[in-house]
Order: structure tokens, then C-alpha cells, then sequence
């Protein structure tokens, strides 16, 4: 078995209805995506459900996966601690994910941990996926950083572990997208923030996923988008794959993005290389570490 789809998915905490209160109806083409999401998600019957998110432990030069067994969480952060979660970790395929990365000195692994209990990035899309699928156990993946072509990369081992452990998965990459939409926005109005969510939604809907890694650094702080990171750790889980990808929804009505897209294997490999943005970024990305002699917590190249 292999990444049998992906998901890319907001995690507005106002969408849970005993948060929101009323007010998740602003965003209510979301929720309905959502709905879509998890029905889609019990279809398939994965065995595993990966989720990557901006909210769970960061590190700047290290890739911090969640350890032990599993872990809860609830919404008291949200007033709402009567919504709980108690989740099984993988700890098979995180054992796999960490032996790969290892074996070719990639920074990530389970060291690190300083919050236990699950963030509201991987909360939000569990809300939505156990009202109709309480089966599987999940792996929470939380970003860095490292350059976006080291998120890429991670992707791509994530793909191998699973390939090597033949679980059935399912990719979720939890991120808002820009939070400078509107000018009554929390965040008030940057012309980046609409430019960016025009950019990745589209990039995102044709799968160009070496295209992920062609966002300028400064264009993605200007624009305060939440999920890129995110983004990028799918699009290198599914480089060299046939993939059929289909925007659910976009809103911007709260000033913050709210994308979501779907995107399922064909089930047969396009190429073993990288496509050819990736591929040039991460050659740049290893003229740079050579000439620098740049490792893990130092400078390197942003692509």
C-alpha cells in the first residue's frame, strides 16, 4: 500500500460549533467542504492518518514528530473542553519515518517534545474526520525552519517509510492560508495575502507540487500565510505520482484563507526524479550546504 490521498485543509477553531457558536455559519462552504473531507476519508479506510501541523512542536533546524503511544487533547483553549480527542500513534511507521531519516542524517525525529496534548491544527481536522471514521491510528507531524526543500524532502521519506511498512494512508496538511485578506481582517490587508492564496490554490489544484518550493520567503512572511509548510511536506510525499487533485473550497470572508483541496493516487508512478523545480532548488540547496559546510541549527540556503 501507499499515500492513498491527501488533504489540505484550514483549521479555523470557529468551525466547531461549541466554539463558534453561532458564527461558523460565516464560513459555512468550509464546513461543508470539511463534511466532504471526512466522508471522502471513510471511504478509503485508511490504516493510518498522517497529519501535519503548524500548531504542533517547532523547532529551527529540526523536524519534530509526536513520540509514545498516543496522546488527548480538547478545546478548553476554545472554551470548549467538553470536545475531546483521545488518539493511537503509529509508532511502527514513525519508527520506520525515523529510521530513513537517520540513515541519510535528516533532521527529524521524536526528540524534543514539549506539549504532549494534540494542537487545535491537528484537532480541527479530527473533529471532522471521527464523526465518520473512528478507526486508524494517526502520526502528528509539526514543521521547522529548515528550508522548504527540506520540508519536501521529509515528504518523500514519509512516502518511502509508508511504501516500506505498506500501510494504507492518508495525507492531512492542517494551515490557514494568508491572514492579511481584508482590511477588518485580525490582521489587517497586505495585496501579498490575496496573491498568495491565488498562487497556491492554483498550484496546488494542477499538483504542480515543485512549484510549492518557487514561494519567495519574504512574499510568504508579507503575506502571514499560516500552512505553507504544511503544503510542501504533501506535495514531496506525492512527487512522482500520478495524482487527481480538486479544489472543495475557498473562502476569505473572517480576512483569513480557508482552503481546502483533495487530491487522490492514480495509482501509478509518473517518474522516479523530482520534478524539475525541486530538483533544481534542492541542487542549489547542496552547492550551498557544500560551500558552507552548513548543518542542522546553522544557516542554509532558503528556497
Amino acid at each position: 500500500m501507499a499515500i492513498i490521498a491527501g488533504f489540505m485543509v484550514p483549521h479555523p477553531p470557529m468551525i466547531v460549533p461549541d466554539i463558534g457558536r453561532g458564527s461558523e455559519e460565516q464560513i459555512r462552504e468550509t464546513t461543508e467542504a470539511y463534511e466532504r473531507v471526512a466522508d471522502e476519508i471513510a471511504a478509503l479506510r485508511p490504516e493510518t492518518i498522517i497529519i501535519t501541523s503548524p500548531h504542533s512542536v517547532m523547532y529551527a533546524d529540526y523536524f519534530h514528530i509526536s513520540p509514545g503511544e498516543g496522546a488527548t487533547g480538547n478545546f478548553a483553549g476554545f472554551r470548549a473542553p467538553q470536545v475531546r480527542f483521545n488518539e493511537t500513534y503509529d509508532t511502527e511507521l514513525v519508527d520506520e519515518i525515523c529510521r530513513l531519516c537517520d540513515a541519510e542524517d535528516f533532521p527529524a525525529g521524536t526528540l524534543g517534545e514539549r506539549e504532549r496534548t494534540l494542537d487545535h491544527g491537528t484537532m480541527v481536522p479530527l473533529y471532522f474526520i471521527r464523526k465518520k471514521y473512528d478507526s486508524g491510528r494517526i502520526i502528528r507531524i509539526g514543521l521547522s525552519g529548515q528550508p522548504l526543500i527540506d520540508h519536501y524532502r521529509l515528504g518523500m521519506i514519509i512516502r518511502d517509510a509508508v511504501n516500506n511498512t505498506g500501510r494504507r494512508t492518508v495525507f492531512v496538511a492542517s494551515g490557514d492560508l494568508s491572514h492579511k485578506l481584508q482590511d477588518y481582517g485580525p490582521y489587517g490587508f497586505a495585496p501579498e495575502g490575496p496573491e498568495y492564496d491565488d498562487r497556491i490554490m492554483d498550484v496546488m489544484g494542477r499538483a504542480a507540487f515543485g512549484e510549492t518550493l518557487e514561494f519567495d520567503t519574504t512574499f510568504c512572511d508579507k503575506a502571514a500565510e499560516c500552512g505553507h509548510r504544511s503544503f510542501v511536506i504533501m506535495a514531496g510525499a506525492f512527487d512522482g505520482m500520478a495524482v487527481r487533485a480538486e479544489k472543495l473550497s475557498h473562502q476569505d470572508v473572517t480576512g483569513v484563507g480557508y482552503g481546502i483541496r483533495a487530491r487522490t493516487t492514480a495509482g501509478t508512478s509518473l517518474r522516479d526524479t523530482w520534478t524539475g523545480s525541486a530538483k533544481r532548488c534542492r541542487q542549489n540547496a547542496s552547492s550551498r550546504m557544500l560551500t558552507s559546510g552548513s548543518r542542522a541549527g546553522q544557516s542554509r540556503v532558503m528556497c
